[in-house]
């Protein structure tokens, strides 16, 4: 008799009660919760010189936060955005045609006084 090998779904840390004092291992939704809950900030700048000049610099501020936090936090681009909204962008084509047709109707009128 060859006996065949079981599968394995033995989890260590689920369904555990942590010890006292001793943290347990989240898994990534528990961690994803916190993050967008509490909300999680990443800013930095970075500086290109040369020879004590500088030649760029690129400041990176990050927040990630849910929608709700955000909204709290009075954070709300993304409703006015033209990109993401889709009458806005309807809009923001309209607004640009207008301009080009506007710069057209320009030239042609300083070409006719020169």
């Amino acid at each position: 008799m060859t006996e065949q090998p079981r599968e394995v779904t033995h989890r260590p840390y689920a369904g555990t009660v942590p010890a006292a004092g001793r943290p347990q291992p989240a898994n990534l939704a528990d961690i994803l919760e916190r993050v967008l809950d509490k909300g999680i900030i990443i800013a930095g700048d970075i500086r290109v010189n040369l020879l004590d000049i500088e030649l760029l610099t690129v400041k990176i501020r990050l927040l990630i936060v849910s929608v709700d936090k955000a909204q709290e936090m009075g954070i709300d681009w993304w409703r006015n955005d033209p990109m993401l909204n889709a009458s806005q962008q309807d809009l923001h084509e309209e607004n640009r045609r207008l301009q080009a047709r506007l710069d057209e109707l320009e030239a042609a009128r300083d070409e006719g006084r020169g």
